[in-house]
């Protein structure tokens, strides 16, 4: 099992403590950092400012949004950064959801996992740097021909040459069709909620793509980084009273009351009756009350609360279950040194 040091996205202010937190896990043996983006911060300046400061952690994005770059300006920043790095950049890519889409990004959200195949297509032939990029769309026409051209577009190739050819994608993925797409096209998969107790059903996910013509990687090759809340303690009760707020807001606050992806991760774990009261009461503004009424038990599903004993056992079930790197976030450079120690 591998860690990864997940740091997300910012809130109101940048955190204070977060190059300390990558130095650390560069000390400890962590394997890699990860930053994520939401409609605040962005994903690669902060992965990239603390991406100097190492020399060994891979740096990736968990996730970068789709519809926030096109996807040559994506594979640019891509291979820019994996340039800076030595090869070290890994890029995590999502779909989010059309609240975010087409409200903040003002972009299409329709048919999301095709849009997401030509993404990745196109990305795929920027690093290739074997001929000038085109794409036929229909969602990224190269050059672009539609009714208000200019007619001047020109296929292009990139002026960098890439340090790598083929830099490795993961997919942020919670349905079954976006699951599978990941096994049949990108390198691995980034499950934002995962539980070792579901992994029969995710397994017949992934072998559906891994089954499709021309799939790139076998479950052997295959990477499956998942979040993990870990939290070392001997006190399980206020562990889960720190992490409750967090997964009401993805539970019920995310998205729309009839469009929320992540409320639908949580459906399928077979907790209705939990995100139904979860979100009327966050859609009501009473979020303290929709934190207070999920159980321990929803929360144990997809985090790993209790001291070194529980959490090494747990550790060794994810592991057991498929998932060959942990994201993890902890709060202090004690926490970062405690939990490295766990899997040395």
């Amino acid at each position: 099992m591998k860690f990864g040091l997940q740091l997300g996205y910012w809130g109101a202010t940048p955190p204070s403590n977060h190059r300390d937190l990558v130095e650390a896990a560069e000390r400890s043996g962590f394997d890699s950092v990860f930053t994520a983006e939401a409609w605040g911060s962005d994903a690669y300046t902060p992965l990239s400012w603390y991406g100097s400061s190492t020399r060994r952690l891979r740096l990736g994005t968990s996730v970068l949004q789709l519809s926030a770059r096109t996807p040559t300006a994506c594979a640019m920043a891509a291979m820019t950064l994996d340039h800076l790095s030595g090869g070290r950049h890994v890029v995590g890519l999502g779909v989010s959801g059309p609240q975010v889409v087409e409200g903040w990004y003002g972009q299409r959200f329709a048919k999301p996992l095709a849009r997401t195949r030509e993404y990745i297509d196109i990305m795929r032939r920027v690093w290739a740097r074997q001929e000038p990029v085109t794409s036929a769309g229909p969602h990224y026409r190269l050059p672009y021909d539609g009714p208000d051209a200019s007619g001047l577009g020109k296929a292009l190739k990139p002026i960098v040459h890439p340090l790598r050819s083929d830099i490795p994608i993961l997919l942020g993925a919670e349905g079954p069709k976006n699951i599978a797409l990941a096994a049949e096209i990108a390198d691995g998969w980034l499950p934002l909620f995962y539980t070792p107790r579901m992994a029969d059903q995710y397994n017949e996910w992934l072998d559906e793509g891994f089954a499709r013509a021309g799939a790139r990687r076998t479950r052997e090759t295959f990477e499956i980084a998942a979040v993990a809340q870990i939290v070392l303690t001997d006190d399980p009760a206020a562990a889960y009273a720190g992490i409750k707020p967090f997964l009401a807001l993805y539970m019920g606050g995310m998205g729309s009351e009839d469009t929320n992806f992540h409320a639908e991760v949580y459906r399928r774990m077979g907790y209705g009756d939990v995100v139904d009261e979860v979100t009327a009461l966050f859609r009501a503004g009473r979020k303290d009350e929709a934190a207070a009424v999920i159980p321990d038990a929803v929360v144990d599903d997809s985090a790993i609360v209790g001291d070194e004993r529980h959490v090494r056992e747990q550790i060794a079930r994810w592991e057991a279950a498929g998932v060959t790197t942990m994201l993890v976030s902890p709060g202090s450079v004690d926490e970062v040194e405690r939990l490295a120690a766990l899997v040395r």
